[in-house]
């Protein structure tokens, strides 16, 4: 199992807190825990990187339909859809502003697209597809990107990128 943060102050709350335990209750399924590693992001020193995920990046779209009216306000977009990389852009920039680092990131191309999958979240299902993609930034931008995930919905496990 594999937490991350962007921030390390909730990285080490997270170690000591599962750190004094053998077992984790994790809906209703008992998980012995052997051992905790922290794991440090990349450099990124180029100043560039490709990034996969091992579960589907979700990514919520303007609801608005080809005349521009909103139709819908659970759009959720598929990488294939032509809102998608530019939703998905702003939601890495929002991410590093959020964050108080260079915002100065782009997309440069998606170069592989999983299968869709949804899953139930809440009320709903949120469908997305793992993807790989290249990015570009400040190196410190990536590493926070790499730690937090790509997409919307991190914190429900979506968005994952491989170590």
């Amino acid at each position: 199992m594999e937490f991350g943060s962007p921030l390390p102050e909730v990285v080490e709350v997270l170690a000591a807190g599962f750190g004094g335990r053998e077992l984790i209750d994790w809906g209703g399924v008992a998980l012995r825990l052997t051992g905790i590693t922290a794991l440090s992001p990349p450099g990124f020193s180029s100043g560039r990187a490709v990034l996969r995920t091992v579960t589907p990046v979700v990514m919520k779209g303007s609801g608005r339909g080809e005349d521009g009216v909103r139709a819908t306000r659970q759009d959720w977009l598929l990488p294939v859809e032509p809102e998608w990389a530019g939703y998905f852009q702003g939601n890495l920039r929002r991410k590093a502003e959020s964050l108080g680092i260079d915002p100065g990131v782009s997309l440069e191309s998606v170069t592989w697209i999983g299968p869709k999958r949804g899953f139930r979240v809440g009320q709903g299902v949120k469908p997305g597809a793992a993807v790989e993609v290249e990015v570009s930034g400040a190196p410190e931008t990536l590493q926070a990107l790499w730690s937090w995930g790509l997409g919307q919905a991190n914190s429900a496990g979506f968005g994952w990128i491989a170590a």
